[in-house]
């Protein structure tokens, strides 16, 4: 069982790493996490307030999975974190996957929320065939899927147990920054979109599962500085 990084460009000023992540399981199942801006943003960014997109032909999800010898249709899973412009803007390459997606996220999306509807002619394509989960569960074994609502409704973090490195926590959006782990001292990010409270329970949750699990590893979701020190593909953690 290997987990691979994937950098899907960045964010300036600071560079803000967009992030996917590949569990390829020792049974050949090949589980992707979130796919980045969509591609077109390699020739013409459309840049979210305050911040320049910035994403090199390299660093599409399509190069990225390419780097380990991986093409969008062998993809089986696709999991959907939340469908975010700089998650969701390419899944629509991946109509082999079933998306996984938690169904509080989904519904709210698919109701018309100006947030998502940008990128909903991707995300919402009909060739894509998604399974809405409710709350925690195990995927497939070795990756369980934890509802951390709060960044927006119905998100979904990641545990991923790794053989040698051992368990591993992407906490996504619902911890963008290590500088936000301390639900005692985290604040509402202006992308935040749920109550106060969803997102300190998120958060409490996120620190909870890691010292359940004794996590050796957890990935906040735009954290450049934790980033730069991460193996990112095509080396992998196992």
């Amino acid at each position: 069982m290997r987990l691979f990084l994937l950098n899907l460009g960045t964010m300036q000023p600071g560079d803000v790493p967009v992030a996917g992540y590949l569990v390829r399981m020792d049974n050949g199942t090949d589980v992707l996490i979130d796919t980045g801006f969509p591609r077109s943003f390699v020739s013409d960014p459309q840049n979210p307030p305050g911040m320049t997109v910035k994403i090199e032909p390299e660093e599409t999800v399509v190069a990225r999975l390419a780097s380990i010898g991986l093409e969008p249709s062998d993809i089986d899973y696709l999991v959907c974190s939340h469908l975010d412009d700089d998650h969701s803007g390419n899944h629509d390459l991946f109509t082999n996957a079933e998306l996984i997606v938690q169904r509080e996220h989904y519904e709210f999306a698919k109701d018309g929320h100006e947030r998502f509807a940008a990128n909903r002619d991707i995300w919402d394509h009909p060739s894509l065939r998604y399974r809405m989960v409710d709350g925690d569960v195990e995927l497939v074994p070795g990756l369980e899927l934890l509802k951390t609502s709060g960044h927006v409704p119905g998100h979904q973090s990641i545990l991923v147990r790794l053989p040698k490195t051992g368990p591993v926590v992407l906490a996504v959006d619902a911890v963008m920054h290590s500088s936000m782990a301390d639900a005692e001292t985290r604040e509402m990010f202006v992308t935040d979109m749920d109550d106060e409270k969803s997102i300190l329970a998120s958060t409490r949750k996120i620190a909870e599962v890691a010292a359940r699990e004794g996590a050796t590893l957890v990935i906040y979701g735009h954290d450049s500085e934790q980033w730069a020190k991460l193996r990112q593909a095509p080396a992998f953690y196992e």
